[in-house]
C-alpha cells in the first residue's frame, strides 16, 4: 500500500497536495497496490469527493479537537501512528513547508530515511529517485532503502492531473494517541489578509521586479500591468532586502515558488535563488538593459532596453487594445 499525507484547507487539498498525490497514483498503479490517504483534522473528511479522482481508495481522517492547529510533532506522530498500523511500502508527503517538516518529524520517530524534493521515482528495492538538491541547481540520482520508504515531491515537479474514473472511498476516522508534549510547539490562529489582490502562488501571470525597477515607486507600472492581466506582482529578493516589497511578494528558493503561464521578469538578473523559484513558469519574458543578464539566457523571450520605460509602452498597448482610460 502506498500511503500519501495530504495537506488540506478546510478539507479542500491543497495545489502541491494533488501533485504528490497525482505521483503517488503512478506508483500505485505500476506496483500495483492500493492508495490510502491521510489527512489531519476532522475537516479533512471532506477531501473524500476530491480524492475519489486522484485514485485514493481509503482516507485516514485523524480526529483530534488539538489536531486543528498545527503542530509540527503531534502531526508527525500521528502520521508515525498510522505507518505502524498500516506499514505501507512507500509514504509520499509534499516539499511545502509543513510537509517537509510532518515528513521529516516522521522519519526521525521511526528512524527511517527520507528521500526529499524528488521529481521522479522508479519502483523497486532499493527505489531509485531523482531529487532536487542545493535549491535546484543540482539533480541527485539516489536509492532509497527501508521496510518504509518516505518521499516528499518537489513543488511544481509534475502537473496535478484527475481521473477520468472517480474511485469509491472509505473512510475511516480514527483518534490517535497523542501526548500533551507534542503541543508544546503550536501555530497560533491565522488571520489571512483580504487584500482582494491574486494569490502569488496561484497567479496564472506574475509580473516580478528586481533592482533593476530602481525604487518602491517603480512598482507602480508593474502593479498596473499586473492588473490588466489578472495577475500578480512579485518580486526578488535584493528588493525585500532594500524594504521595497514586503517578503510576502518574495519569489525564490526563500519566497514563493510560483508556477505561472506566463512570467515576467523586469530588472531581475537571474541569480540561482531567483530562478529556483520560478523555474516552473510555462513562459519567462525577461526585461532587462543587460544581455547578458543571467534571467535572458534562461527566457523563452527578452526585450532588452530600459525597464520603466519598455513598461510604459506595454501598458500604454494595452489600455488601447482593452479600451481602456489612462490612470
Amino acid at each position: 500500500m502506498i500511503l500519501a499525507f495530504t495537506e488540506h484547507v478546510d478539507g479542500a487539498p491543497t495545489a502541491l497536495a494533488l501533485e504528490a498525490l497525482t505521483m503517488a497514483h503512478r506508483l500505485a498503479e505500476e506496483m500495483d497496490t492500493p492508495l490510502e490517504s491521510l489527512v489531519v483534522g476532522p475537516a479533512g473528511a471532506t477531501a473524500a469527493g476530491i480524492l475519489a479522482s486522484y485514485g485514493v481508495t481509503t482516507l485516514h481522517v485523524a480526529d483530534d479537537p488539538r489536531l486543528d492547529v498545527y503542530a509540527p510533532a503531534a502531526w508527525g506522530q500521528t502520521l508515525v501512528e498510522l505507518v505502524e498500523e498500516s506499514a505501507p511500502a512507500l509514504v509520499i508527503g509534499t516539499a511545502s513547508d509543513r510537509g517537509s517538516e510532518v515528513m521529516a518529524h516522521a522519519a526521525a520517530r521511526l528512524r527511517l530515511a527520507l528521500a526529499a524534493n524528488c521529481i521522479e521515482i522508479t519502483p523497486g528495492d532499493p527505489l531509485l529517485v531523482t531529487r532536487q538538491r542545493w535549491g535546484g541547481s543540482l539533480l541527485e540520482e539516489a536509492r532509497l532503502k527501508g521496510e518504509v520508504k518516505l518521499i516528499t515531491i518537489a513543488p511544481h515537479a509534475l502537473t496535478a492531473e484527475p481521473l477520468a474514473a472517480r474511485t469509491d472511498v472509505t473512510t475511516r476516522t480514527w483518534k490517535p494517541v497523542l501526548p500533551e508534549k507534542d503541543f508544546r510547539v503550536r501555530l497560533r490562529p491565522e488571520v489571512q489578509a483580504d487584500t482582494g489582490k491574486v494569490s502569488l502562488a496561484q497567479a496564472r501571470v506574475v509580473v516580478g521586479g528586481g533592482r533593476g525597477v530602481g525604487s518602491s515607486a517603480g512598482f507602480v507600472s508593474l502593479e498596473e500591468l499586473a492588473g490588466y492581466l489578472g495577475g500578480a506582482v512579485g518580486c526578488s529578493r535584493a528588493v525585500t532586502s532594500l524594504g521595497w516589497r514586503p517578503h510576502s511578494d518574495q519569489v525564490g528558493q526563500t519566497g514563493t515558488r510560483i508556477a505561472p503561464e506566463l512570467y515576467i521578469a523586469c530588472g531581475i538578473s537571474g541569480a540561482i535563488q531567483h530562478m529556483v523559484g520560478c523555474r516552473a513558469a510555462k513562459h519567462i519574458l525577461a526585461i532587462n538593459t543587460d544581455a547578458n543578464a543571467p534571467i535572458v539566457a534562461q527566457a523563452d523571450y527578452a526585450v532588452i532596453g530600459d525597464v520603466q520605460k519598455v513598461l510604459a509602452a506595454v501598458n500604454a498597448e494595452v489600455r488601447k487594445v482593452k479600451a481602456l482610460p489612462v490612470g
